[in-house]
């Protein structure tokens, strides 16, 4: 699944426009890359979350089929409904298995078809040095589990795995993900990797505008 549905609040005034994940880096939009780099990890349908200018996305990405990719979509209007909330809506969809979930709005060369759970775990986490905008991190990684604090803690990429029933308890309505990794974690079961190639948080103007600067 494709996270595709935020306004894009610190884009503006470009996403006032242009959904953020169609936002160009090297002249190729964040999603279409990421796409891209789903299919290639042998991924064969798609998920994607739409609410704020979501039909530009939709007419973008079609189908899949230039993608290798059966691609359907989770319609939040009027309004996003938060990562959580816009996850558990897109169930149905996504299958009864572990299936991969990455934020629309990243540019990252990390591969996919490295991803995995352990059959005992709820959720996968890949965490990522703190990038500027971020000091202070998301959570701590120990052994190869997640942990909600620490002395060290890393940034949260947005890229995971979660099972469905990492999302027991939940109604469909608008509600975030932390909560739900808090309580994975302190029921020891969320396990978390720690990535150090290429990510960027493409969250505002000025990020974007150095990612095209460096030719990337």
């Amino acid at each position: 699944m494709i996270l595709a549905a935020g306004r894009g609040e610190r884009m503006r005034p470009l996403t006032d426009t242009t959904p953020k994940p169609l936002l160009c880096v090297g002249g190729e939009p964040l999603i279409h890359r990421l796409a891209l780099a789903l299919a290639r990890a042998g991924m064969e349908r798609l998920v994607v979350n739409l609410a704020w200018l979501g039909e530009q996305i939709r007419a973008y990405l079609g189908d899949g089929a230039r993608y290798g990719l059966a691609i359907a979509y989770s319609d939040e209007q009027p309004r996003a409904l938060e990562t959580a909330g816009g996850i558990f809506r897109a169930l149905p969809r996504l299958g009864p298995g572990p299936f991969a979930v990455v934020n629309g709005d990243i540019f990252t060369d990390f591969a996919f078809d490295r991803l995995q759970i352990g059959a005992a775990d709820d959720a996968h986490l890949v965490l990522v040095a703190n990038p500027p905008q971020h000091p202070g991190g998301d959570f701590g990684l120990e052994d190869g589990r997640a942990l909600p604090d620490a002395a060290e803690r890393h940034t949260f990429s947005g890229i995971a795995v979660y099972r469905p029933r990492f999302f027991d308890g939940c109604s469909d309505g608008t509600f975030p993900l932390k909560p739900l990794l808090v309580r994975a974690m302190q029921a020891g079961r969320c396990s978390a990797e720690l990535y150090r190639g290429l990510w960027e948080d493409v969250g505002t103007p000025a990020r974007l505008r150095a990612l095209n600067e460096t030719g990337s």
